[in-house]
């Protein structure tokens, strides 16, 4: 099965590492995909290094916005401009294996499938994996979802034709893929491809690493917010969010073996 792949990346003071993150959309084996980069109004030099390699690529488009507005604002605005069949995301920070999109859609193709996720690692901040190896279940269905966010961002695909196009409240500042899986499950089951083809990239200050409180604070607004439930209801599903989190870290976040090499 073929079709454009519309690659959703927001970005913030990445530059750092989104040579190396665009670096592995250009090594894609699977070559009919359009990268849309919006730049969120960074102060460092990212816009220039993604400029660079948008002159040498006319698949790499480039926007900017014109104030600081968020990541969901920025996912919105990509997905406005997406032209693909196929709608995929990766972060400014993270990594794909060159294989990613090609054995996707492959998986999704032969089964039928409008949505799918993969397996995925951790690494460090010098992209080296850190042996922590992220699975999930075989199938995410909207009520599993509301249970807990089992998909790795960098790690989705969907079918824009099956789909339609999914918008969530620019508002929504942390788990804001959270809210659009959310939305995507109304319209298709999440099937996992049991292979690791992505790379996350665990930095100092990510959202991952901040308080407890905080994400309970987080989740509350994303289902009164996003999904309009009222306050028992975004309470009771943030409790239940808690509960599959603990179950989540037992099942399907594994140690393995570290490796010497970089990611890819």
């Amino acid at each position: 099965m073929q079709g454009l792949v519309s690659i959703i990346m927001p970005n913030y003071n990445c530059a750092e590492y989104v040579e190396e993150t665009v670096k592995s959309v250009l090594e894609q084996t699977y070559s009919d995909w359009e990268l849309i980069f919006v730049d969120d109004c960074s102060t460092d030099n990212s816009v220039e290094i993604v400029k660079s390699f948008a002159e040498k690529d006319g698949r790499i488009k480039l926007f900017v916005n014109e104030k600081n507005s968020g990541a969901a604002a920025c996912r919105n605005r990509a997905l406005r401009e997406a032209k693909g069949k196929w709608i995929a995301f990766l972060d400014s920070d993270d990594v794909w294996d060159k294989g990613k999109l090609e054995k996707q859609i492959e998986f999704m193709g032969a089964n039928g499938y409008a949505f799918s996720c993969t397996d995925y690692q951790h690494i460090d901040e010098k992209s080296a994996p850190t042996g922590v190896l992220v699975t999930g279940p075989k199938k995410v269905t909207r009520h599993k979802m509301f249970n807990y966010c089992y998909l790795g961002c960098l790690t989705v695909m969907y079918d824009a034709e099956a789909v339609g196009l999914v918008q969530i409240p620019d508002t929504i500042a942390k788990r804001n893929d959270y809210a659009l899986w959310l939305k995507v499950c109304k319209k298709a089951v999440c099937y996992r491809l049991k292979e690791t083809l992505s790379y996350y990239r665990i930095r100092r200050g990510s959202i991952s690493r901040q308080s407890k409180l905080s994400l309970i604070k987080y989740h509350y607004r994303l289902f009164r917010n996003s999904e309009g439930m009222c306050s028992v209801a975004a309470f009771f599903y943030t409790l239940k969010n808690l509960f599959h989190g603990v179950w989540k870290k037992v099942l399907y976040v594994k140690r393995i073996k570290k490796s010497n090499d970089k990611a890819r």
